[in-house]
């Protein structure tokens, strides 16, 4: 029986090759296919690596002229936090809809971890709602600060109170 051997190498292991003839009558010897390392490294983490979603969110009648620079601070920020970067969401409040409305659909849609904004003035009142803080964290690029996700827990369900104590 003839054995021959095919190595190559990869980014995180060896490919070895093996074709055998041990059965010269088919015709086709055997391929068998070997991995050394790359296994014990897959599951060290080594191979793949998770990196959590972020979605850019801005407002027209904020960024105005400025915003495919601010687009651009969004995605740099994003790459450097070590964000995946998935969709920019661009309001504009000539449409009349709810500025959150959207994000927070392709938030919980792309299983975002992270909302990265040009700066608080692009929430309703320079402040970052609730209702997003208690989806994902917010990062700001200017001043650059993290606003981290907060889970609001339930109320206990208290017996009612009478006014005025009565």
């Amino acid at each position: 029986m003839a054995r021959r051997t095919w190595l190559g190498e990869f980014p995180g292991g060896v490919l070895e090759l093996n074709a055998y003839d041990d059965d010269p009558a088919d015709g086709h010897p055997g391929v068998y296919l070997e991995m050394h390392g790359a296994v014990d490294d897959a599951l060290r983490g080594d191979e793949m690596r998770y990196r959590p979603t972020a979605v850019g969110y801005l407002r027209t009648d904020i960024s105005g002229a400025a915003r495919l620079q601010d687009e651009a601070l969004i995605r740099k920020l994003a790459a450097r936090l070590g964000y995946d970067f998935a969709d920019m969401i661009v309001y504009d409040p000539k449409f009349g809809r709810p500025p959150l409305a959207r994000l927070k659909a392709q938030v919980g849609r792309l299983g975002a971890r992270a909302v990265i904004a040009p700066g608080l003035e692009h929430f309703e009142g320079g402040q970052i709602p609730g209702s997003l803080t208690e989806l994902v964290d917010v990062v700001t690029v200017s001043p650059e600060a993290t606003f981290e996700h907060r889970a609001v827990l339930p109320l206990p369900n208290l017996p009612p109170r009478k006014a005025n104590g009565a």
